[in-house]
C-alpha cells in the first residue's frame, strides 16, 4: 500500500500540467496519504490507480463519478497493470450498489470468466494508463467546498 501511494504521488508529481495541476504546490506543500484501520492488512498493488484518481481530484478540486469502482496497479510511467481476485472485487462491488468498475485491460480475461448473471447492471471500462483512467473517473464539476490548501484565505 505504502508503495502504491508513493508511486501514484510522483507519477502525480511528473505529470502535474498534464492534469491541470500547478507543480508549485508540490513545493510548498507536503502530502500525507493516511489509510485508517492499521491492523487490517492491505496486501499488493491494486489500489495504485484509486489512489491516484484520489489526488488528482483533491488537486484539482474536481469531483469523481458516484458509484464508481476501481482496481490496478501504476507504474512510474501510468501503466495500468492487471490485479488478482477480481472475482471476489467485482462480487463485493455489486454489493455495494456499484454500476461502473474501471480495470486494467489485461484483466478482461478474468471479467470473461464470470457468469453472465452476476455481471448485469455492471459497466466495464478497461484502460491501458492513468490518463485513461482519469477521464473516466474524474468529472469537470468542482467540489462546492474547496478545502485544505486549496481552500481561499479569510
Amino acid at each position: 500500500m505504502k508503495e502504491s501511494a508513493t508511486i501514484a504521488l510522483e507519477y502525480l508529481k511528473s505529470n502535474a500540467l498534464t492534469f491541470g495541476i500547478d507543480a508549485n504546490h508540490f513545493e510548498k506543500h507536503n502530502v500525507h496519504i493516511h489509510v485508517p484501520e492499521g491492523a487490517t492488512p492491505k496486501d499488493g498493488p491494486s489500489a495504485g490507480i484509486t489512489i491516484l484518481t484520489s489526488l488528482v481530484s483533491l488537486f484539482t478540486q474536481r469531483k469523481v463519478k458516484k458509484n464508481l469502482a476501481m482496481t490496478g496497479e501504476i507504474t512510474l510511467r501510468g501503466k495500468v497493470l492487471p490485479v488478482g481476485g477480481i472475482k471476489e472485487k467485482i462480487l463485493a462491488a455489486k454489493r455495494a450498489g456499484i454500476k461502473e468498475i474501471i480495470l486494467s485491460e489485461d484483466n478482461k480475461k478474468d471479467i470473461d470468466e464470470i457468469g453472465a448473471h452476476y455481471l448485469k447492471n455492471l459497466k466495464f471500462q478497461y484502460v491501458t494508463n492513468m490518463k485513461e483512467v482519469i477521464n473516466l473517473a474524474v468529472t469537470n464539476q468542482k467540489v462546492k467546498t474547496p478545502s485544505g490548501l486549496f481552500a481561499k484565505s479569510q
